[in-house]
């Protein structure tokens, strides 16, 4: 069974603490313990995990390594960024977000997953990112809310 790469940004980890988010976060990493997805995490999710409360930053050091790709940015990646900040997408307040997008797309995520309904998870704001994104030759980026990449055949 292939592995699905998903990138988690920072609220779905800290989604885990969050009563309205818990279930469908901690499925979504059961789900990365029994092989199903790998999880890509980059260093702008963790340069936000700083400012995290230490429980959320304690649950993400104690991710087996072996299920998380780690990236770093890339002169590609922040020249999407700035493509999609050029585009207005979002407001320079939230580039981290935009950052988000261009790791996941230059990295070929099969996913983003995010509880992020102002600047990600929002239908208006995923068809922009993907009018950059196809315009400047790159693939489509498909951007979830964990409930929706869980599986709901059984009870884990």
């Amino acid at each position: 069974m292939k592995k699905n790469r998903i990138y988690a940004d920072t609220s779905v980890i800290g989604g885990v603490f969050d009563d309205e988010f818990s279930s469908a976060s901690k499925r979504f990493f059961d789900e990365a313990l029994m092989g199903k997805h790998i999880i890509l995490i980059s260093v702008i999710t963790e340069r936000e995990l700083r400012r995290a409360p230490l429980q959320v930053v304690q649950f993400a050091n104690n991710l087996p390594r072996n299920l998380v790709e780690s990236i770093d940015v890339s002169k590609e990646m922040v020249d999407l960024t700035d493509a999609y900040m050029s585009s207005k997408i979002v407001s320079e307040k939230y580039y981290d977000d935009a950052a988000h997008v261009a790791v996941a797309t230059v990295t070929r995520a099969d996913a983003i997953i995010s509880w992020n309904f102002r600047h990600m998870v929002k239908l208006e704001k995923i068809q922009a990112f993907n009018a950059v994104n196809l315009n400047l030759g790159y693939p489509t980026i498909t951007i979830l809310t964990p409930r929706e990449v869980i599986s709901y055949e059984k009870e884990i």
